[in-house]
């Protein structure tokens, strides 16, 4: 197993995402306890020590049963990473109930990892209001031993990220980042972690695969990158492009069967990092893969300016292109979206074509911001 040393541990550089987990009949209120246990073991024996759940995972069962396999190993034998639920903006005031209740779900006594779970536009106000008191409560609970290091995750864009750092950046130890050869420059995780690495904040990485997305190619890209390393399949090349990045310390992937577990133990048991020649094969189809039906906004804003509803049209044309790209299980999309005033999102478009009329990539904007509202509806 690949290491990387955090402030005086060394973490597996592979960690173990319990939001995947194996379930009873397909149900995902049921994860399966005796293939949990079977994975946490093996996991372990090979050398992982870093273990991920949520307060929503697996319908609020994730905590429970990763809880139960792990307590079937001494404590200082893995670390444990738990998260608050601000994605859920009626829990912003239950702060000590919810982590208490965390505790109690998961028997674990403390947590070496805890998160602000998701900072994004819905609700990064919800999160610096003082009022609802997280930050305080969880620096408490930092100082009596029951939050080892204290971190946030981050789906939302990078001036949101900006913005949480401003206030409790000089707090946070850690950062979780979707953070994927697809998304490097598809959602500019790139930029994400060259700000983080301007805070001095080590990055995190979650759907390193992006929900099994970059797991299996196309018939022509597989073929492509055979051809550099037969030996690898595509699941592999996604986690050598992450070995890559000085920054990253843990990657987390959510693996959901034995095989899947086994073959990502077996992919961090060395590194092989990427070529020049490997890694621009790997951007070439990032490049051809976030192309595909989206549209070509280089937000130069021409059409704000013509917009007689004061719309943010690159901004919405960017969130299109994710929900595109991503397809029918998007969320950033919508909880992006849910953030703006009715009057800002892509309904209020009246189809005037003032915008297109500018549009350096003569895209049809009105039509555009038609379907996506339809996606969204349907």
């Amino acid at each position: 197993m690949l290491y990387r040393d955090f402030k005086g541990e060394r973490l597996s550089r592979l960690g173990f995402g319990a939001m995947r987990l194996p379930c009873v009949d397909g149900d995902d209120a049921q994860p399966n306890q005796a293939a949990v246990d079977e994975m946490v073991d093996y996991a372990i024996e090979h050398g992982v020590n870093y273990f991920d759940t949520a307060w929503g995972y697996h319908a609020g069962n994730s905590e429970v049963v990763l809880g139960r396999a792990l307590a079937r190993h001494p404590r200082d034998s893995f670390c444990l990473a738990d998260k608050f639920p601000g994605y859920d903006l009626s829990n912003m005031g239950k702060v000590k109930e919810i982590f208490e209740r965390q505790l109690e779900k998961t028997g674990a006594g403390y947590f070496d990892f805890y998160l602000f779970h998701n900072v994004c536009e819905m609700n990064v106000d919800g999160y610096l209001d003082p009022a609802n008191g997280i930050l305080d409560y969880l620096l408490e609970q930092k100082r009596a031993g029951r939050i080892r290091h204290l971190g946030f995750s981050a789906h939302g864009a990078i001036p949101v990220m900006e913005r949480f750092l401003e206030a409790y950046g000089k707090e946070m130890e850690f950062c979780q980042i979707q953070l994927n050869y697809l998304d490097w420059e598809f959602q500019d995780a790139r930029g994400k972690v060259d700000l983080l690495r301007k805070w001095g904040i080590p990055v995190w990485v979650m759907e390193p695969v992006r929900g099994g997305k970059l797991a299996r190619l196309g018939e022509k890209d597989e073929a492509r990158l055979a051809a550099l390393r037969p030996d690898e399949r595509p699941v592999a090349w996604a986690f050598r492009f992450l070995q890559g990045i000085p920054e990253v310390t843990v990657t987390l992937s959510g693996m959901s069967d034995f095989e899947q577990l086994k073959e990502n133990v077996q992919t961090y048991s060395e590194e092989r990092p990427l070529s020049e020649e490997e890694l621009a094969a790997l951007m070439d189809i990032a490049h051809e893969m976030g192309a595909q039906g989206t549209v070509p906004c280089t937000a130069c804003h021409y059409c704000t300016s013509h917009c007689p509803m004061g719309l943010d049209i690159p901004h919405l044309l960017s969130l299109y292109n994710q929900l595109v790209v991503t397809g029918k299980g998007d969320f950033i999309a919508p909880m992006a979206l849910s953030a703006l005033p009715e009057d800002k999102r892509p309904t209020a478009c009246i189809g005037c074509g003032s915008c297109a009329a500018v549009c350096p990539q003569q895209i049809d904007i009105p039509g555009t911001l038609a379907d996506f509202a339809g996606r969204l509806a349907g």
